[in-house]
């Protein structure tokens, strides 16, 4: 398997959502807007997979842009285990040109997960600047899977959902319980 045998192709968050949850660390993309998604692919099939979103927390994207539109977030990156050296920077440059020719965003976000052991190495690797370890969040963990503090808080219509009084009871009842994690990494890539 060689890079430059590689593709990457746009796609829909219905072709990547399986890989993703499959090969990423977090096993999930529930809660995450995917408005830009993309499959690396080789001989026809998936290897690698990501996509790009407006920012998890409101008013974040103020830190980084002039307007909401300037900022777009990479969401979610993963390969399977065993592809080549500078496979995951190959992906990420094939994405960031796409997003240069066909967006009018100005600036990509994206962290690298402490808590996992993640530094950030590939995106040093394909020029995006570090901006230094936002301190960590909130999270609550229960049954084996971590949930963010915001979960007990979603409501549909004046309610709180089914998920969210579930969540609730286990916190009370001790079966879930609160975790701050160890933070992340920051990086910025600029598209203009």
């Amino acid at each position: 398997m060689k890079v430059l045998d590689m593709s990457v192709q746009h796609c829909l968050r219905s072709d990547v959502q399986a890989f993703i949850e499959a090969h990423h660390y977090s096993k999930s993309i529930n809660g995450c807007i995917a408005d830009y998604c993309f499959s690396l692919n080789y001989e026809d099939v998936m290897i690698g997979a990501a996509f790009f979103g407006r920012m998890a927390m409101a008013g974040q994207w103020k830190k980084y842009g002039a307007v909401e539109s300037d900022v777009i977030e990479l969401r979610r990156l993963c390969c399977i285990d065993d592809t080549p050296k500078n496979t995951e920077s190959f992906f990420i440059g094939a994405m960031l040109r796409w997003l240069k020719k066909h967006t009018s965003h100005k600036v990509v976000v994206s962290y690298a997960d402490a808590e996992y052991g993640h530094t950030g190495t590939i995106y040093k690797a394909s020029n995006f600047k570090y901006l230094g370890r936002a301190t960590g969040a909130k999270i609550i963990v229960y049954d084996g899977k971590t949930y963010h503090d915001k979960t007990i808080r979603t409501k549909y219509k004046g309610e709180l959902k089914p998920f969210a009084k579930k969540i609730k009871a286990a916190l009370a009842s001790g079966e879930a319980v609160y975790k701050t994690t160890a933070g992340k990494h920051i990086y910025v890539y600029p598209l203009a």
